[in-house]
């Protein structure tokens, strides 16, 4: 039988990975109606828009990790009014950052799609759905800063739920307003515009059955200068690592390309491995941020310390069961997503290495979480920019001798000095 952590562990973990499974289907259902109007510049319109946004709202992520582990500690600490007011905050910041993308959208979206290379009906089609979907940019926001404080308020299903609802919704929206009232390429922006906004409000609907008391005296508190320069000094270390793991992922694909259309193609499919194990580490991680927080905010260090210890026999547990499922069948799945020869054959030399990813980069996962739930974010950023010195070290040493190979070596080393910096972090006293 699991003990009471165990338990605790798998209530915030399972919801997470689910959340985690369904948040890509948006864009691979705009995608999939865009294959479907007639000429390949809708579907290369939607996966430049798409990879737009995702890399634009992935730079605000610390909306959500900030939010969470803030949260969990006032959780700990059963104080609710302070919970009250770091979300107050949070969506106080969102719907700034979102308003400004909005009316700046002009030069964002010209900069954005010019970085791109997008050119003539492609870009115009790129055109036509960034200028839709940027007013979304309030809700995305605003809904990574309500998933961070359920999260950190130890409930991880209303984010589940707020995933599922607003793929379905945008499903059926997209496919509605594109084959029944024939809107293209506008049909499938504004489907998940409003499908975007629909998980806004659904997650305002959670928060208000929770019945909070905001009293006057609390607005005021949300503009209270030491907790403002806590709350931006811990985004802002979320920020400044975001942007180095941007760096490192980025430099990855742009090294692909530099092999060539085939290397570049081994490499995003190979990619597809490490992306289907992040959900389910990051549903540990999410555990670990609303735990760790949780018995931080209590100042329960042995609860701490027990929630640690089973974090990371679960967290090595999937790790172990990914590297022998990639083994083992890791040229199958490179089979199931691709078709052409050359590209099966080269990605099935570089198997053995994505197979060793889930054991590097497991302590890296785990570790952000309970960071994160601590608020030690400026370790974080220090265990991230030396893991991204690493990996540009090992790069520029062995590529091009060792071809794609340096790189794969690379970012293993890189994920694993992540993980091992922390560690020492959080042995040496960081806590």
């Amino acid at each position: 039988m699991l003990s009471k952590n165990n338990r605790e562990i798998l209530a915030i973990s399972l919801p997470s990975i689910v959340a985690n499974i369904t948040a890509p289907l948006m864009s691979m259902a705009d995608t999939a109606i865009a294959g479907h109007l007639g000429s390949e510049k809708y579907i290369a319109a939607i996966a430049i828009g798409a990879s737009l946004f995702n890399m634009l709202y992935w730079g605000f992520a610390f909306l959500r990790m900030g939010t969470s582990g803030m949260t969990a500690q006032a959780f700990g600490a059963k104080n609710t009014d302070k919970q009250t007011v770091i979300l107050l905050r949070s969506l106080l910041v969102a719907f700034t950052i979102g308003l400004a993308m909005i009316l700046l959208q002009r030069p964002l979206i010209h900069f954005m799609v010019q970085f791109m290379e997008a050119k003539g009906e492609v870009e115009a089609l790129v055109n036509t759905y960034t200028q839709i979907c940027i007013y979304g940019a309030p809700a995305m926001l605003g809904t990574y800063a309500l998933s961070g404080w359920f999260i950190g308020r130890q409930n991880s299903r209303r984010p589940m739920y707020i995933s599922v609802a607003v793929n379905l919704i945008n499903i059926a929206l997209s496919l509605t307003l594109v084959y029944y009232f024939h809107f293209a390429m506008a049909g499938i922006a504004f489907g998940t515009l409003i499908a975007q906004w629909f998980g806004l409000f659904f997650g305002l609907y959670f928060v208000l059955t929770d019945k909070l008391q905001i009293s006057k005296s609390l607005l005021f508190s949300i503009f209270d200068l030491s907790e403002l320069k806590r709350f931006f000094s811990i985004n802002t270390d979320i920020f400044l690592r975001t942007l180095c793991l941007i760096a490192v992922t980025l430099w990855f694909t742009r090294t692909g390309a530099a092999q060539g259309d085939i290397m570049l193609s081994v490499n995003a499919i190979l990619m597809q491995f490490f992306i289907i194990f992040s959900y389910f580490a990051d549903g540990f991680a999410y555990a670990g941020e609303a735990l760790a927080g949780k018995y931080c905010g209590a100042k329960d260090d042995a609860s701490m310390t027990q929630t640690v210890r089973n974090l990371f026999k679960w967290g090595f547990g999937i790790a172990i069961l990914f590297t022998a499922v990639y083994l083992i069948f890791g040229s199958t799945f490179v089979s199931l997503l691709c078709d052409n020869a050359a590209v099966k054959a080269q990605a099935a030399e570089y198997v053995v290495w994505v197979a060793l990813v889930p054991i590097a980069g497991i302590s890296a996962f785990i570790w952000d979480g309970i960071y994160i739930g601590m608020t030690r974010t400026r370790s974080m950023l220090l265990s991230m920019f030396t893991a991204m010195v690493v990996f540009f070290i090992i790069w520029y040493f062995a590529f091009p001798k060792w071809a794609n190979t340096a790189l794969w070596l690379a970012f293993i080393a890189y994920l694993a000095v992540r993980g091992i910096v922390l560690r020492l972090l959080y042995k040496s006293g960081d806590r």
